[in-house]
C-alpha cells in the first residue's frame, strides 16, 4: 500500500500531517542549511537553541501560557510523569510543611479511565506512608459498576482539605472519556478547589497527553502542571511537553535532607527548567517535528481553529455511530456528554461482527481501528492530523456496514440524515 491508500486512525503513535513529514524528511538530511541533519547537530548549537526557544514561544502564544509558568521538554512519555509528579510534589510539600507527619500527607486523584487509574497506582507505590485519596471514580457511576464510561457528578467528589496536589487526566485514550472544555456537569469543577476554606493554589495537575493542541485548555493558569506526551497530536513518541508553574521548581535535594524521597535529577522539574531542557541530550528529532506541527497549527488559525475543525469531525462520526445504535448494530461505550473528541470508542454487537467490521475497514484502507487490548471494541482516534475527508471515508464505511447487517429501507436512508448540532 501507498500512504495515499490508507487512513491512520491509530491512538498513538498516531498520524502526522504529510506536509510536516515531508519537511521533516528534508531536515533529517540538511537542517536549516547546516549541511547536517537535525539528528546530527549538537544539542548545544545555536541552531538547536533557536529551535527549542522558538517551540517554547509558539506553545506559549498558542495556549496563552502566562509568565507564572515555564515550559520545558522532557523524555519518558506521560507514564514517566506518573512518577515525576509524585516525587516533585511530595518534595515541595515537605519543604512547605516539614513538621507534618508523612502519614498526614495526601494526594488527590480523580479516576476516570485507565491512565488516571495507573497514575494513582504509581502514586500508591511511591507514596511511602503518605495517602492517596480517590476523589471520584467513574466506575462507581457507570451503567455496569465497573466500566469507565462517564465523568462522575461533581456532588460525589471528595476532595481532601489540604492535599499535596490534585491530579486528573483530561482525556482518557483507552476508554474514550473526556472532560468537557465548556462549563457544565462534565467539565472539570475548578470552583470546588477553593471551597470549604481549601487553598485555591493547591497544585492542580492535568494530563493532556491525548488532547494537547486540539482545542483551548480552560483555566490553564489555574493549573500548577500540565503535561502531554507528544505522540498523539504533536509529534513522534519520545517527547513530553510540560507547562510548570514556577513555584513547583523546588530544591529536591533540600527536601531529601528533611526526609522526602530522593528525586532522580532527570525527573527534577527544577533541573529541567534551570538547564533549559538541556541537562542531557534531549529528543532532538521529536522536538523538531513538534516545532513543525506547532507552526502548522499557527498557520491554520491556532487552537480555536483546531477546536472548530475537531468539533466538525467528531460530530460526523458520532452521528453515524448513533445511527448504528438505533439499528441495534453498535453500542457506544461512553455516556453522552463525556465522549471524547479524540478517541471514539464503541462495540459492534453480535458474534463475529466486530472482526467483520475491522476486516472490512482494512480492505478499504481504514487502519488501526481495533480498541485497546484491555477493553476491546472499536476505537477511532481523530487527532489533529486526521482530516474531515478521511473521517467522511470512515462514516461512509459505517453506512455501508449498517446496510450489509440490516439492509432495511430505514438504514438505506441514514446517510442522508442531517447531523444534529448536539450529536455526541
Amino acid at each position: 500500500m501507498e500512504r495515499a491508500d490508507v487512513v491512520n486512525f491509530g491512538a498513538g503513535p498516531s498520524a502526522l500531517p504529510q506536509s510536516v513529514l515531508e519537511e521533516a524528511a528534508k531536515g533529517l538530511l540538511n537542517y536549516n542549511g547546516t549541511g547536517m541533519g537535525i539528528t546530527e547537530i549538537s544539542h548545544r548549537s545555536k541552531d538547536f537553541a533557536s529551535l527549542i526557544k522558538s517551540l517554547e514561544e509558539d506553545i506559549r502564544e498558542l495556549l496563552l501560557v502566562p509568565e507564572t509558568h515555564t515550559i520545558v521538554f522532557s523524555q519518558g512519555g506521560g507514564s514517566t510523569q506518573f512518577s515525576a509528579v509524585v516525587l516533585n510534589l511530595l518534595a515541595r510539600h515537605k519543604l512547605l510543611f516539614p513538621d507534618l507527619p508523612d502519614e498526614e500527607r495526601v494526594m488527590d486523584y480523580i479516576v476516570t479511565g485507565s491512565w488516571s487509574k495507573k497514575a494513582a497506582e504509581e502514586a500508591r507505590r511511591l507514596a511511602g506512608t503518605a495517602k492517596v485519596n480517590i476523589v471520584a471514580d467513574s466506575r462507581k457511576s457507570s451503567a455496569d459498576g465497573k466500566s469507565f464510561d462517564n465523568i462522575p457528578s461533581h456532588e460525589t467528589w471528595s476532595l481532601s482539605q489540604s492535599p499535596a496536589f490534585i491530579y486528573y487526566c483530561e482525556n482518557e485514550t483507552v476508554d474514550g472519556v473526556q472532560f468537557s472544555h465548556l462549563p457544565g456537569p462534565t467539565a472539570f469543577p475548578h470552583h470546588l478547589l477553593a471551597e470549604g476554606g481549601r487553598d485555591k493554589f493547591t497544585p492542580l495537575i492535568g494530563d493532556y497527553s491525548s488532547s494537547f493542541m486540539s482545542r483551548p485548555i480552560p483555566n490553564l493558569a489555574d493549573h500548577a502542571l500540565i503535561y502531554a506526551g507528544a505522540q498523539k497530536n504533536i509529534g513522534p513518541a519520545g517527547l513530553t511537553i510540560l507547562i510548570i508553574r514556577k513555584d513547583l521548581l523546588v530544591d529536591v535535594d533540600a527536601a531529601t535532607k528533611l526526609g522526602a524521597a530522593p528525586v532522580p535529577l532527570m525527573l527534577s522539574y527544577k533541573t529541567l527548567a534551570d538547564t533549559g531542557s538541556l541537562y542531557n541530550t534531549p529528543p532532538m528529532f521529536p522536538i523538531y517535528v513538534a516545532s513543525l506541527v506547532v507552526k502548522r497549527i499557527q498557520e491554520l488559525g491556532g487552537v480555536t481553529y483546531m477546536e472548530s475543525f475537531n468539533e466538525s469531525k467528531r460530530r460526523q462520526l458520532y452521528h453515524a455511530i448513533e445511527q448504528g445504535e438505533e439499528a441495534g448494530v453498535f453500542k457506544l461505550r461512553v455516556q453522552e456528554g463525556a465522549r471524547s473528541w479524540m478517541n471514539c470508542t464503541f462495540n459492534v454487537i453480535g458474534d463475529g461482527q466486530e472482526q467483520a467490521f475491522l476486516d472490512g475497514a482494512v480492505k478499504r484502507g481504514l487502519l488501526q481501528l481495533k480498541g485497546h487490548r484491555s477493553v476491546g471494541g472499536i476505537r477511532a482516534s481523530l487527532y489533529n492530523a486526521v482530516t474531515e475527508e478521511e473521517v467522511a471515508l470512515l462514516v461512509a464505511y459505517i453506512h455501508e456496514f449498517l446496510n450489509l447487517v440490516d439492509p432495511g429501507p430505514e438504514v438505506m436512508m441514514r446517510d442522508a440524515t442531517p447531523i444534529p448540532e448536539t450529536a455526541a
